[in-house]
């Protein structure tokens, strides 16, 4: 890997594209390099996770509305919609609007987290919709994926956006237009001023994941889906884009980021190192991320399992005194007590609010045994007298070692849990920590393709025929032999009668 400094530079400066971060990212896109072996195959694990959670929520009514927007965009030849039979197809901005919200619902796909965190997995929507729609084959298609994997985690590895208040999808964005870049073999050119123009119109704020959670949770990551889709086609018109997006003086480092100062045109020095693949190295970061085995926050995945371990110790809820919960900073105050946000102890809060409450997750984890895309957040089950009752007795601390391993580049040190103190009216204590989800690579059970095709089997059982699952699995697992033109077989459709239709009406 290279390191590139990326700073704020004055207009007078004129700062080479050959120095600017998009033009990087663009090469590295325009980099025919092979895809290896062991990324093809992690790109099969994740189309396969991305259709098993995005059928699973088919008929919830963030999925129904943005369906339906899709719907009055057909095109001929077009993309396909998870749900509608591949005989119908869409414009491909509108179908990756559909399918990235349809994924992105569950919160229960691919998660990366370092300087800031991330789905990867929200990039194969668009880059699947214009695959289709462009009639490109399986290598095609792997190859993209392998780029916006790569540019996305890199980002991600290098620029926090969380404290500053920006959403995460202004790095989706430049990642999925550098994706469809590789995907069509795009010059270096135009794929700069797709990037560019992708970061320009992606940024965002985190109000999104704050306070009331609302569905456009699941609807951002499909936004900059459709964004980078119409970014590209207006570069590939040979329309250009803001310059340097990064490092200009009034651009996103400087205004957003932490590139200014108080003072008027005064740059702190600050240097994002942004780690991008040398000319020739093969494109690995997908390996580095890791999939939800629970429908939840990533970092409630190693507590929900470290749950599962401690309540073989409880024989009675209500002689708990309270729960303290030690960890990093980023659970502490995004999905803890931290946040000070009332909401996410109240059990009439919206399920994309509970599964950002770690709390909440912490006593249901707890009293079940067990955690379930559904029945874990029901309105019923939220409000539960007793499960109420321990979830407002649970309080979480930031503790520094936590926060040091969750920044820590150190695979082997790396961690997303932290250690759960029961404190119990008779004055004993019960304690135990787990630093990685048991679906983690470095986890008690990492996930491996066996585990990628029961979670799809089981999320979509009873909702798709045995045969429209054997289909899918049988198209995707033989990807990088799909010829041009095929890869709508990787569409999933439910028989008509379980396809829900909304009776609101919108412009579309």
């Amino acid at each position: 890997m290279d390191f590139h400094p990326v700073k704020v530079w004055p207009s007078k400066a004129n700062l080479a594209r050959e120095d600017q971060l998009a033009w990087k990212i663009a090469g590295v896109a325009a980099d025919k390099v092979p895809v290896e072996r062991d990324v093809a195959e992690m790109i099969v694990n994740r189309i396969i996770d991305n259709a098993a959670v995005a059928i699973a929520a088919i008929n919830r009514r963030p999925v129904v509305s943005a369906r339906q927007m899709a719907l009055g965009h057909p095109r001929k030849g077009g993309a396909t919609v998870f749900g509608l039979p591949p005989s119908r197809r869409f414009s491909p901005e509108w179908a990756a609007w559909a399918n990235g919200t349809a994924v992105r619902e569950l919160d229960m796909h691919d998660t990366f987290l370092a300087a800031d965190y991330s789905h990867p997995g929200d990039n194969i929507p668009p880059l699947l919709a214009v695959a289709q729609t462009m009639e490109k084959s399986g290598k095609d298609l792997i190859r993209g994926i392998a780029t916006a994997y790569e540019i996305h985690i890199d980002l991600v590895r290098a620029i926090c956006l969380h404290e500053h208040k920006v959403d995460h999808i202004a790095h989706l964005c430049p990642a999925a237009a550098a994706g469809i870049g590789t995907l069509l073999r795009l010059p270096q050119e135009t794929i700069f001023q797709a990037v560019q123009q992708a970061l320009h119109v992606s940024i965002t704020f985190r109000q999104s994941r704050k306070g009331e959670i609302s569905s456009w949770k699941a609807y951002a990551p499909a936004h900059a889906a459709k964004l980078a889709v119409e970014a590209a086609d207006r570069a590939m018109r040979g329309e250009g884009a803001p310059s340097p997006i990064y490092e200009g003086e009034d651009s996103v480092i400087a205004w957003v980021l932490a590139g200014r100062n108080n003072r008027k045109d005064v740059y702190t020095p600050v240097y994002y190192q942004v780690p991008l693949p040398a000319e020739g190295e093969a494109k690995r970061a997908i390996l580095d991320s890791y999939t939800k085995e629970h429908s939840a926050e990533y970092q409630s995945q190693a507590i929900i399992d470290l749950a599962f371990r401690m309540r073989e110790k409880i024989a009675d809820w209500e002689q708990i005194e309270k729960i303290v919960l030690s960890t990093s900073h980023h659970t502490h105050y995004v999905i803890g007590t931290g946040a000070n946000d009332p909401q996410k102890l109240d059990p009439k809060a919206s399920r994309e609010t509970l599964d950002h409450s770690i709390m909440y997750i912490l006593a249901v984890a707890l009293q079940d045994g067990r955690w379930h895309h559904v029945d874990s957040y029901a309105p019923k089950r939220a409000s539960r007298a007793d499960t109420v009752r321990l979830w407002h007795k649970i309080e979480t601390r930031e503790d520094p070692e936590w926060t040091r391993r969750y920044h820590s580049s150190d695979p082997n040190q790396k961690a997303f849990g932290g250690k759960v103190e029961i404190f119990l009216k008779d004055g004993s204590t019960l304690v135990d920590e787990m630093a990685v989800a048991n679906a983690h690579s470095l986890g008690a059970k990492p996930f491996a393709r066996p585990d990628y095709i029961r979670k799809f089997e089981t999320l979509t059982d009873g909702i798709i025929t045995r045969r429209e699952a054997n289909r899918f699995l049988d198209a995707a697992q033989d990807l990088a032999r799909l010829p041009a033109g095929e890869l709508g077989q990787l569409g999933v459709a439910l028989p008509g009668v379980k396809l829900s239709v909304s009776r609101a009406r919108g412009i579309f």
